[in-house]
């Protein structure tokens, strides 16, 4: 993750003009089924919002540039379930992770309509669950309003979080290191989730 994130974040410094349609790529990245998997969206999101603690990175674009990223990042999810519908599931990458549609699915049936809103809250459920509204053909006005109210409630979330870890961060480590340690940290935060779920799971084959 810090391969990606640090290189993308010091050219984010670095043209602090291209902030919000940097953020914006962030966002869409973390959002959009098809890459998310891939995407440190959510480390780029916290450390950027530890950039505006410092006054690196403008706050008005940034957070513009988030919320408009996730919600089209749902958006395109959306369309291409209700498109394509269950043939998605062949499709990468979910080929070769079978398990993630179906667990949308039996999301997306346990809470409705409002697990378009939930979902945007769900680590690695995120991205799946437009897609599975899709699949699942849900009226395109209920969509909208759960996709744009939970991206006005999570991109801000994720910034005002980092802002607060950069507020921490320059009290421990100092004003220029605050991205890097942020970075890292959520990096070893990720890395030990997943062993976690592996062995949960492991567990509950045995």
């Amino acid at each position: 993750m810090e391969s990606v994130a640090l290189p993308l974040l010091a050219f984010i410094k670095a043209h602090r003009e291209w902030a919000s349609v940097l953020m914006f790529i962030t966002a869409f990245g973390e959002s959009f089924a098809f890459i998310s998997l891939l995407f440190p969206g959510t480390t780029l999101l916290i450390a950027a919002g530890a950039l505006m603690r410092t006054g690196t990175l403008p706050y008005t674009p940034i957070m513009i540039g988030a919320i408009l990223g996730a919600v089209f990042g749902d958006t395109v999810s959306y369309w291409i379930g209700r498109r394509f519908g269950g043939a998605v599931a062949a499709m990468w990458p979910f080929a070769s992770r079978p398990e993630l549609i179906p667990r949308g699915i039996r999301f997306f049936e346990r809470h409705g309509g409002k697990s378009v809103f939930i979902g945007r809250f769900f680590g690695p459920i995120r991205a799946v669950i437009p897609l599975v509204a899709g699949i699942m053909r849900m009226p395109r006005g209920r969509f909208w309003l759960a996709n744009a109210t939970s991206a006005l409630v999570w991109a801000p979330m994720l910034l005002v979080a980092g802002d607060l870890i950069g507020l921490a961060g320059e009290r421990l480590v100092g004003e220029t290191r605050v991205a890097i340690l942020v970075v890292i940290g959520l990096a070893v935060f990720g890395v030990a989730a997943a062993i976690w779920t592996a062995l949960r799971a492991a567990r509950h084959k045995g």
